[in-house]
């Protein structure tokens, strides 16, 4: 059923890339000067959506602005959202050295004025390909919450998101047989050694071995309203937990916030897997052959060569 409301993407853009060393989202990846989250927006506004909202940190808005706003904001209607370590409800206090944003829970969230129907969420610094934007777009213009809430997500096999140069962060999905999330447990440490893809939870003293075609999360969801409602009223639970077990680095995470409202009977979440290849720059080391991977896609006619023309 086909329904009334356009989706929006929220791109999360706030956390600066540590293990890189910069604020790698604006990091320029082609020699017409484009930047991975240019893909993106191409990618989604090819596949239908026409509206994005950046979250951001507030100091880097005339950053964005100059990069987004003179191409990609040309095609497509552009918002910005911050995320605040202090936009937290009443009664709570941010830690005393507290600088780490609070997640990718709390940073959808700061879009919840901008927000009045459904909208997907990516990563800006993840270059997903084109067909999980085609994917999203369908389903969220196609569902609607029944008896339970209608969200799906965009997976990947676990060999396509892997880089050469140090370890990942996945969530590492499980479904049952009629293509419905059951359960994503994040791994914080993924990387491919001589015996295969593995992760640790030990820093390195032991590692499990992951079989390369595992379906994992890469942060790309797809959400009717309710998600917002649910954010919301999920933050003062994580705020209480986070600030007496970890309050200097506790994060408000999405694959938890969808793994615990399906663990309630809320949500249904439907994966959609991609067979599109993830690019990323984890690491600067990354960064050459992302460059090559995406000059070749423009050599092959897969993309114009400028994308904003």
């Amino acid at each position: 059923m086909k329904t009334n409301q356009k989706p929006t993407l929220i791109i999360m853009a706030a956390g600066m890339g540590s293990r890189y060393g910069g604020l790698k989202q604006v990091d320029k990846i082609t020699e017409a000067g484009e930047i991975i989250l240019d893909f993106s927006l191409y990618d989604a506004m090819m596949a239908g959506f026409s509206r994005a909202i950046f979250v951001i940190k507030e100091e880097h808005r005339e950053l964005f602005r100059q990069l987004v706003d003179e191409r990609a904001g040309r095609f497509m209607e552009i918002d910005y959202a911050y995320q605040k370590l202090d936009d937290i409800p009443e009664g709570f206090r941010i830690p005393e050295g507290r600088e780490k944003p609070w997640g990718t829970s709390h940073a959808v969230l700061a879009c919840r004025d901008l927000i009045d129907g459904p909208f997907a969420v990516i990563n800006a610094d993840d270059y997903y390909g084109p067909g999980g934007f085609s994917s999203i777009y369908e389903y969220l213009t196609t569902h609607q919450d029944g008896e339970k809430y209608a969200y799906c997500m965009i997976a990947y096999k676990l060999e396509n998101t892997i880089t050469e140069h140090g370890h990942v962060a996945r969530g590492v999905c499980e479904t049952d047989d009629a293509g419905f999330l059951q359960e994503v447990t994040e791994r914080t440490k993924i990387m491919r050694r001589p015996e295969g893809i593995c992760y640790t939870e030990d820093d390195g003293e032991t590692w499990v071995p992951l079989p390369e075609n595992t379906i994992v999360s890469m942060n790309f969801w797809g959400f009717s309203l309710s998600m917002m409602d649910e954010l919301r009223r999920g933050l003062p639970e994580f705020l209480e937990n986070a600030l007496k077990v970890d309050p200097l680095k506790g994060e408000y995470l999405l694959p938890r916030t969808a793994d615990k409202l399906i663990k309630e009977g809320k949500a249904q979440i439907k994966v959609l897997t991609s067979q599109d290849k993830w690019c990323g720059v984890t690491y600067k080391e990354d960064k050459a052959k992302v460059q090559a991977e995406l000059q070749s896609k423009k050599d092959k006619g897969l993309y114009p060569e400028k994308l904003w023309k």
